[in-house]
This record gives C-alpha cells, sequence and structure tokens, in this order.
C-alpha cells in the first residue's frame, strides 16, 4: 500500500492586496486534493490559510492542522479538519508541521511566512533533510527574496550551492508538477 504523502503549506494568515494570491490558494488546496495528498499547514481559517484548506477540504484531500493554542482566537483555528494539533508555541509548530509533511510549498505571506522558510531552508542547508522546498512566486511575489538570496551569495554569506536547497516557480501548476514529480 502506498503511503499518503502529505505537503506542507506556509502561507499568510491574511490575503494581501493582489487578488491573484487567494486564487492560488484555492488553486493550491484543490490540486494538493486531486492527487491525493494531504495538506498539512497551520489551521487558520484567516487569509491564504483558510482560502488553501478552504478548497482541499471542499475536494475531498486530508487535512491536518497545526496551531499553537495563543493564536486560535486570532487565526480562527479551523476545527472541522481531519487532524488538530495544538502547540505550546510557534517553533513546535513549525517542528510539527515539518515533520508530518513530504514537501513544503512557501506561498505568499509574511514575517511568519518568511520565518517558516528561513528555518525550513537553515535545516536544509546543514543537512538535516532533503525535502523539496517549494516557493510559489505568484505575480513575481518572492523576486524581493530571491534578490536578497542573491546579495547574501554574493556577498559570501551563503555559498552558490543554496540556491539548489529551494525551487522557485511561477504558478500553481508547475508547482504541483514539482510535487508529483518528486513523490514518483
Amino acid at each position: 500500500m502506498t503511503p499518503i504523502r502529505s505537503v506542507c503549506v506556509f502561507c499568510g494568515s491574511r490575503t494581501g492586496r493582489n487578488p491573484a494570491h487567494a486564487a492560488a490558494a484555492r488553486a493550491l488546496g484543490a490540486g494538493i486534493a486531486e492527487h491525493g495528498w494531504r495538506l498539512v499547514y497551520g489551521a487558520g481559517d484567516v487569509g491564504l490559510m483558510g482560502e488553501v484548506a478552504r478548497a482541499a477540504m471542499a475536494a475531498g484531500a486530508r487535512s491536518m492542522g497545526v496551531i499553537p493554542v495563543h493564536l486560535m482566537g486570532r487565526e480562527k483555528g479551523k476545527r472541522d479538519l481531519g487532524h488538530l494539533v495544538v502547540t505550546e508555541d510557534m517553533h513546535e509548530r513549525k517542528k510539527v508541521m515539518f515533520m508530518n509533511s513530504d514537501a513544503i510549498v512557501v506561498m505568499p505571506g509574511g514575517a511568519g511566512s518568511l520565518d517558516e522558510f528561513f528555518e525550513v531552508l537553515t535545516w536544509r542547508q546543514i543537512g538535516l533533510h532533503r525535502k523539496p522546498i517549494y516557493l510559489l512566486d505568484t505575480d513575481g511575489y518572492w523576486q524581493p527574496l530571491i534578490g536578497l538570496m542573491n546579495h547574501v551569495i554574493a556577498e559570501g554569506f551563503a555559498e552558490q550551492g543554496m540556491h539548489d536547497y529551494y525551487t522557485t516557480l511561477p504558478d500553481v501548476p508547475q508547482v504541483l508538477d514539482h510535487i508529483r514529480m518528486a513523490f514518483s
């Protein structure tokens, strides 16, 4: 029996100003379900988190939400998930999400999404995992981050190979295709 593959989605607890981000979240959620994968995400029912979860669940995906106790009210923790884990803090949340996933997708978001991306990127850089990390660059959202990463490398604070630890993709179909190939 083939194990269920899980995709961790890090994304904003807001939808942002560009409607393309919410559309991409819905498409990603639906695509996760279509491929028979489980969604692992921050358990919030707001922002891009809510969009991706509602779309995934509406299309029949299994779901696992992970939320720290102090955010249950603020992020309106979804209670209709297949599996809900309430953690003590943000660090434990990231670890539980990471440990229960086979691939990571980072959608547009704010400081929290950046923190999540840099944590899994650092863990990859120091050899703690080999899980694929995908930046979903909807409408070029992550281009300033890519510029910063290039600057970090150019200034000698990281090896050129750091770019090999993540893949930047412009749209949901390409992200889903890369995940499918990684799971093959």
